[in-house]
């Protein structure tokens, strides 16, 4: 699917705003109610669209330590990257998991309350799974950005 200008006003205005309804999407992209509600049905159908969440305030719900562990593996093969993975992801402290190519096999993005409720992850948790050789973690001192919408000029 080639995406036309419409689409990607729509879908900007659905990255800063999910809670838009069609008739208000459709008073700002100046198209029908129904014609707008057919491109976000075709947005969501074609995969543009993966998910609607809410977007809440760590601080507020008690998660105020980010950190970026870096995870060294024992081994390669194939069977050992999957078994991290599907591992891994287990955690509700991992928020993101990426298998990176350089010095390290994986980055993590963590949250957790504060410190001890990391400690606790790192020794309980993650530097138990199977494979894992070294782990070398950054604390985030303050955040600068952070932004969920993606460019699409």
């Amino acid at each position: 699917m080639n995406l036309d200008n419409i689409d990607l006003t729509l879908l900007k205005l659905l990255q800063e705003d999910a809670t838009l309804n069609n008739k208000e999407l459709s008073l700002k992209l100046h198209l029908s109610v129904a014609a707008t509600h057919e491109r976000v049905k075709k947005l969501k159908s074609r995969g543009y669209i993966k998910k609607t969440v809410a977007i809440l305030d760590r601080d507020k719900i008690g998660l105020g330590l980010i950190s970026f562990p870096q995870v060294f593996l024992k081994s390669h093969t194939f069977e050992v990257l999957q078994e991290f993975e599907r591992e891994v992801s287990k955690f509700p402290e991992v928020m993101e998991c990426y298998q990176i190519a350089g010095s390290y096999d994986f980055m993590l993005r963590i949250v957790t309350k504060d410190m001890d409720a990391y400690n606790v992850f790192l020794r309980h948790k993650l530097s138990l799974l199977p494979h894992v050789n070294t782990i070398h973690t950054y604390f985030v001192l303050s955040e600068v950005k952070n932004v969920t919408a993606y460019s699409l000029e």
